[in-house]
């Protein structure tokens, strides 16, 4: 990439999804400190959105409850929108969720985005302990309780609901859109159908995605109260350093911790580089190769390097918009890449946050 194009401003807005990781072998509730930190740092390099993820008894990750964290992070913070990535909303009631978030919308008035999920962000027995003594609510009515969300935070459920008479104070403020997560086709057509943002989570497993998963999207997308036109993000791993092999030795500590959850469910808190190195060589051939595989799909290398790849990918997507997953074991390491980043795309912060964010 030329020296000229790295001083450019880009056309794409880049956001931080946030799954507040446990930094330098520190107690857990060092993550939620670290959270609100790295929030300030991006809120004043410019990123867009911050949102937070919803992680059940997951060693490595802090956070359990996005929408406390959002609170936090959008007390700390000034511009940058704040929101979920995601609220898994079959463990919970639509119609709680939308008191939830127009309490948010109301203390941060045109900052607050909604984005829910159906994965479970724990194992079977956290998705029980989260119901009980209810039954888990089936994965199938989520398309339902998604358009019960939309319609609770817009005080306008379809005649005939028969929650339709309940009230979701306070009234007086306005309804944060909604965003669907998903890592594949299955949630671009509801989200199209349902007229919900999409964002598809290319950062989650090893398989292939296609460009026509937004399309999908945009093609199945009906206009509804909230949102008059398609939204979509796509959300990437990536790990930006001085040079290509430092961040190649950043990303170790998230790829090892996912070549063990996902190939042997052993969950377990981040490595430095410098064990990791150790780990990798003990690896079996197989387990090797899915180590790399995985530090295929991230994003990983100089400025420039990540720069170049990240616009790319939204070429190819067509989007306007990327949501930057960083885990490493160090945290100035992490605050490092989203300030590379950040320069090399020439951010600044937000002056009109209800610019093209969804609302009406």
């Amino acid at each position: 990439m030329s020296e000229l194009k790295s001083k450019l401003k880009s056309k794409l807005r880049l956001s931080v999804l946030d799954q507040s990781p446990v930094h330098d072998d520190q107690a857990e509730s060092s993550g939620v400190r670290t959270t609100v930190a790295l929030a300030k740092a991006c809120d004043k390099l410019g990123y867009y959105r911050y949102w937070l993820a919803e992680h059940h008894g997951t060693p490595g990750y802090a956070g359990p409850c996005p929408e406390i964290m959002i609170s936090n992070v959008a007390h700390a913070t000034e511009n940058i929108r704040v929101g979920s990535g995601g609220v898994m909303l079959p463990h919970y009631s639509a119609f709680k969720v939308a008191e939830i978030f127009k309490m948010l919308e109301a203390s941060h008035p045109g900052r607050i985005d909604v984005g829910v999920g159906r994965a479970p962000g724990g194992d079977m027995l956290v998705s029980q302990a989260l119901s009980a003594p209810r039954q888990t609510i089936p994965s199938e009515y989520y398309p339902q309780q998604t358009q019960d969300l939309i319609g609770f935070l817009n005080n306008a459920l379809p005649e005939g609901h028969p929650y339709q008479q309940v009230v979701t104070v306070p009234r007086d403020v306005g309804a944060p859109p909604v965003w669907m997560l998903g890592s594949g086709d299955g949630s671009a057509g509801v989200a199209g159908m349902l007229g919900t943002g999409f964002v598809l989570a290319l950062f989650i497993g090893t398989h292939d995605r296609s460009p026509q998963i937004i399309q999908q999207y945009r093609d199945a997308f009906q206009p509804n109260m909230a949102r008059d036109k398609p939204e979509a993000i796509i959300a990437v791993a990536a790990i930006c350093a001085e040079t290509e092999e430092e961040a190649i030795r950043a990303a170790s500590g998230h790829v090892y911790w996912k070549v063990q959850a996902f190939r042997h469910g052993k969950v377990d808190s981040f490595y430095s580089p410098d064990e990791v190195l150790e780990k990798k060589q003990q690896l079996s051939q197989s387990d090797q190769a899915y180590y790399d595989e995985t530090l295929e799909t991230m994003i990983v290398g100089t400025p420039e390097q990540c720069r170049e790849q990240l616009e790319a990918l939204a070429e190819e997507y067509q989007v306007d918009e990327l949501m930057i997953v960083c885990v490493t074991h160090s945290f100035q390491t992490r605050m490092e890449s989203y300030t590379l980043l950040a320069k090399q795309f020439a951010l600044s912060p937000q002056s009109d946050l209800t610019e093209s964010s969804g609302e009406k």
